[in-house]
């Protein structure tokens, strides 16, 4: 069987299917699987990328029946069971989409054109270095106005994202920067959250979402509400009502779309670019195909499940369940989707959380919210370090991390990797793409990005 797609639902789909009588292909277009809840700690340069970007040949390799190929999906041809990529045609019996999900512009060409998005690793490393650059370049521009505007950041997006980053950003600014930059006056930074609604974080309590603006105020991030874009331009941002705010710097948040790979399969999209799935989570008159996380629109009670990670998961290993089912003959049954419940952090000690009948706030919020990420990451550095049966440790050769970038790993014949080896490892080892950038010239930190705001990035850069 082939998955498409390394991220939280692929992933997951391969580890569902270990000990299934099944040989399992994992296609992806990167060599890394992001942790994507905290890319908005390395835009704001509290982590380093290689702290959420790990080795996807690396996290299979506890699964003796799975292997990777780097290539990115283009198409299928269901009838003849065959995946297309551009490194050729791979034969399946069962194909799992998981391909994700992208940022949505919705159709606004010069959003897409000037604002920075943050969806994927380059972007993100891209907007950490674009942040530092205008505070370069703010020290040598000696009209006001001009500076004000090169120290003014718009966020738009009030949903878990936007909240983050413009919390983390705001301390970034204002704990080590003012540091850093000592003949700048940054009491004239501004970091402006634009949020279209009429209030952030719209699937929280009402009570967390007022808590969360306090907060927020309390850091200095202004909040702007019913603040629909019109346009974006070097200037900064336009808004539906006639309001301007001159911005150096605008951070697209606003909004997804599912993969456009639904589309390039001609697979039935609906909103946003989703495709309809079954309780099996097979779309209509395919049942040797899954459709999982955000590329999936799964009714639930009426209402299409939200585009979150814990979602994609629970899709992944019922779909793992379904397969495993075919395979033994046994009858599978429909899909039940379980709340976890939502986070939300705002810098420092404070964060909302709603698990359920619980929801705090402000600091115990914090705590519950740091106390679920370390899980996680405790959970992922085992499953990352530790081969999970004895006779692999015993006699395994471990596959080269970072092999498509020329880069070995420091494992031994019946040792698996260490943590010190791992963070040895930069981003430039896991960064790798099945396809050349669109442009190649250097620049330190990352590759080119060459989705939003890719423009203005590289028009900077070049001087």
């Amino acid at each position: 069987m082939v998955i498409v797609g390394a991220g939280f639902g692929g992933l997951t789909c391969a580890r569902a299917l270990k000990r299934a009588a099944v040989d399992v292909l994992l296609v992806d277009a990167n060599n890394y699987h992001l942790f994507t809840p905290l890319l908005y700690q390395v835009a704001s340069s509290l982590l380093d990328p290689s702290q959420i970007a790990q080795p996807v040949r690396a996290l299979i390799r506890p699964l003796p029946n799975c292997d990777f190929m780097l290539a990115r999906a283009t198409g299928a041809d269901f009838e003849r069971r065959v995946l297309v990529t551009d490194h050729g045609e791979v034969p399946y019996d069962y194909l799992v989409l998981a391909a994700g999900s992208e940022s949505n512009y919705f159709g606004n060409a010069s959003v897409q054109e000037y604002a920075i998005g943050l969806k994927a690793l380059p972007e993100g490393l891209a907007l950490r270095n674009w942040v530092l650059s205008q505070f370069e370049s703010a020290q040598y521009v000696a009209d006001e106005p001009a500076r004000r505007q090169l120290l003014t950041f718009a966020v738009v997006g009030g949903g878990p994202t936007g909240v983050e980053y413009a919390g983390a950003l705001q301390e970034l600014i204002h704990l080590v920067l003012r540091k850093d930059y000592r003949n700048l006056d940054l009491g004239q930074s501004r970091v402006v959250l634009l949020e279209g609604a009429a209030a952030i974080l719209g699937a929280f309590d009402p009570g967390l979402r007022a808590a969360a603006v306090r907060s927020l105020r309390g850091k200095g991030v202004e909040v702007w509400f019913d603040a629909l874009v019109k346009t974006v331009d070097d200037d900064g941002v336009e808004l539906e009502d006639g309001r301007r705010l001159a911005a150096g710097t605008v951070v697209w948040t606003a909004g997804v779309k599912a993969s456009a790979l639904g589309g390039a399969m001609e697979l039935p999209a609906g909103r946003g670019g989703r495709v309809a799935v079954d309780g099996f989570m097979n779309p209509a008159g395919l049942a040797n195909v899954f459709v999982i996380g955000d590329l999936a629109a799964y009714e639930q009670d009426g209402q299409p499940l939200p585009m979150l990670i814990p979602v994609a998961m629970q899709e992944a290993k019922h779909a793992a369940s379904v397969i495993r089912a075919l395979v033994e003959g046994a009858i599978p049954r429909d899909f039940r989707y379980s709340d976890p419940g939502i986070m939300a952090t705002i810098g420092r000690n404070s964060a909302v959380a709603q698990l359920g009948a619980v929801k705090l706030s402000g600091f115990p919020g914090w705590v519950m919210w740091l106390a679920v990420h370390l899980i996680n990451v405790v959970s992922l550095r085992a499953k990352l370090f530790v081969l999970a049966d004895p006779a692999d440790r015993a006699g395994a050769q471990p596959p080269a991390l970072g092999a498509a970038a020329g880069v070995r790993g420091a494992c031994s014949r019946g040792a698996s990797t260490t943590s010190r080896d791992f963070r040895k490892l930069r981003v430039t080892t896991l960064a790798t793409s099945s396809t050349a950038p669109t442009t190649s010239r250097p620049r330190r930190g990352a590759p080119w990005p060459t989705g939003g705001g890719s423009e203005k990035i590289r028009n900077r850069a070049s001087g």
